[in-house]
C-alpha cells in the first residue's frame, strides 16, 4: 500500500546559495501533483532530494514512518518503489533496449513475473528491443524512459517534463498510464511547462518560486478563486493577486 510522503522544512544550498528553503508539504496516495515554477525555482532539486540523488542541508522527507533523508545518506532500498522518468535520459549507447531493461530489472531485484511490460506493446517497441540505444531517435529514447519508469510497478512516480520529445499519441498514452497509477492509489508528481497537457490529469498544483513553495492547491480551487476555466489562465491571475496564498496540505 502506498504511504503518504511528508516533506518538512526541506532546504538545500550550493555554497551560500539556497535553492530550496523551508519547503513543507504532503503528497497523498491517489493523487497527481503538478510541480511548476520558473526556471531555477527549485523543482529539479526537490525531485532529486525525493529520489535520494541530492542530500538536503536541512529538513526531512518521510514516507510511511520511514525517514527517506534527514541530512544523512539515504537508504537506497526505498527507491525500489519509485519510478522516475527524467526529461533527458542518459543511456549506455552500446547496449540494446532489451539489455538495458534486463540490467535495470536485475539492479532493482525484480523477478520477470513482477514486471509490467504493457507499455512495450502500447508504444510499439516490441520489434525494436534489439536496437542499440545509441542509434535511437530522441523520441524513441523517451519511450524507453517511460517503459523503465512504469516497468517496476511503482507506488510513486516522478515525471520530469514527460511529454518532451514525444508525439501526441505517445504522450497521451504515457499520461493515461500515469492516471491509472493514480487511480490505483499511487502518487504521481509531474513537472511540465505544458499545462494544457497535464491539467486534466492533475489534482493539485505545487508552485515553487525562488526555492520557496508559494502554494499547493487543488486545481478546482484555483479555477474557482480566479473565475478561470483553464489552468493556464488561472495561474497568472492567482500569482498577480494581492492576496496571500497559504499552503494547502
Amino acid at each position: 500500500m502506498t504511504e503518504r510522503i511528508s516533506i518538512k522544512g526541506l532546504g538545500k544550498r550550493y555554497g551560500r546559495q539556497w535553492v530550496l528553503r523551508g519547503v513543507d508539504c504532503e503528497f497523498s496516495p491517489g493523487e497527481v501533483v503538478m510541480l511548476i515554477g520558473p526556471n531555477a525555482s527549485g523543482k529539479t532539486t526537490l525531485i532529486k532530494c525525493l529520489l535520494g540523488l541530492v542530500r538536503p542541508a536541512e529538513g526531512s522527507i518521510a514516507s510511511g514512518g520511514t525517514t527517506i533523508t534527514s541530512g544523512a545518506a539515504p537508504d537506497p532500498a526505498y527507491r525500489v518503489r519509485i519510478g522516475y522518468m527524467p526529461q533527458i535520459s542518459q543511456f549506455p549507447g552500446a547496449l540494446t533496449i532489451r539489455q538495458l531493461l534486463e540490467m535495470m530489472a536485475d539492479i532493482r531485484g525484480i523477478a520477470p513475473g513482477e514486471l509490467d511490460d504493457e507499455l512495450i506493446e502500447e508504444l510499439g517497441l516490441r520489434d525494436q528491443l534489439d536496437k542499440r540505444l545509441g542509434a535511437l531517435s530522441g523520441g524513441t529514447r523517451q519511450k524507453v524512459s517511460a517503459i523503465l519508469a512504469f516497468r517496476s510497478r511503482p507506488e510513486v512516480l516522478v515525471m520530469d517534463e514527460p511529454t518532451a520529445g514525444l508525439d501526441p499519441v505517445t504522450a497521451s498514452r504515457v499520461l493515461a498510464r500515469a492516471g491509472r497509477l493514480r487511480d490505483a492509489g499511487g502518487i504521481v508528481l509531474i513537472t511540465s511547462h505544458l499545462m494544457e497537457e497535464v491539467e486534466s490529469l492533475a489534482d493539485r498544483v505545487a508552485y515553487l518560486q525562488e526555492g520557496h513553495l508559494r502554494f499547493l492547491m487543488p486545481v478546482r480551487e484555483m479555477l474557482e478563486i480566479t473565475g478561470a476555466q483553464r489552468l493556464a489562465v488561472a495561474l497568472p491571475r492567482l500569482l498577480s493577486s494581492n492576496e496571500r496564498t497559504t499552503v494547502a496540505q
